[in-house]
């Protein structure tokens, strides 16, 4: 199974390298993949799963774990409310559309969704330039310090679709929450994907 590290290895860029794909495969069931299934399905071989597994991005599991399977909108707000300290989270889309929101009023959700995607315009522009800096996560602070941020900013995305995950005070990130959130934000799509 992935770990929170290997979730943001898996879904932290755009286009997801071969590394990317491989670890991704392992959250495309409604339960965790046996090593004979992932190894079939990724093509890889075991000396492979063991520098994955050095790197911290995945783990193995004593026995097979269920996915989320309540509705994305019902569990929506649990998951990311965990992955803040303040428990206060926003999930936005690439265009600034607000999917889903704890601790925070509509209307702030909807300006913090509005600058994830100006942000996302930002950073895609700097690509074009070169600088890939952008890219990758952001936070902002209010203390000179700059020991925890006030908002941090954490681009993902599952099939090919952006997100972003907009968490005040402490990041929570190192937590299996958040290894639930991209999991069940995959399972939708491809419930959703049956059901056309």
């Amino acid at each position: 199974m992935l770990t929170p590290k290997g979730v943001l290895r898996a879904f932290g860029s755009h286009p997801t390298d071969s590394t990317g794909h491989t670890l991704q495969i392992l959250l495309t069931g409604e339960r965790t993949l046996d090593t004979s299934t992932w190894t079939d399905k990724a093509g890889i071989a075991g000396a492979d799963i063991e520098k994955l597994l050095e790197q911290g991005w995945v783990q193995r599991l004593q026995r097979p774990l269920q996915g989320p399977d309540a509705k994305l909108d019902d569990f929506l707000q649990h998951v990311i409310a965990s992955l803040s300290g303040e428990r206060r989270a926003v999930l936005a889309s690439e265009g600034g559309f607000c999917l889903g929101r704890s601790g925070v009023e509509q209307e702030e959700a909807e300006v913090l969704s509005a600058a994830a995607a100006a942000y996302s315009e930002f950073a895609s522009r700097q690509a074009r330039r070169g600088w890939l800096g952008a890219s990758n996560y952001v936070s902002f602070h209010s203390d000179t310090e700059f020991l925890l941020p006030s908002y941090s900013f954490v681009p993902f995305w599952v099939d090919e679709a952006g997100y972003w995950l907009i968490l005040m005070g402490e990041p929570m990130l190192n937590s299996p929450a958040l290894v639930e959130l991209l999991w069940g934000i995959k399972e939708a799509g491809t419930r959703f994907a049956k059901s056309e």
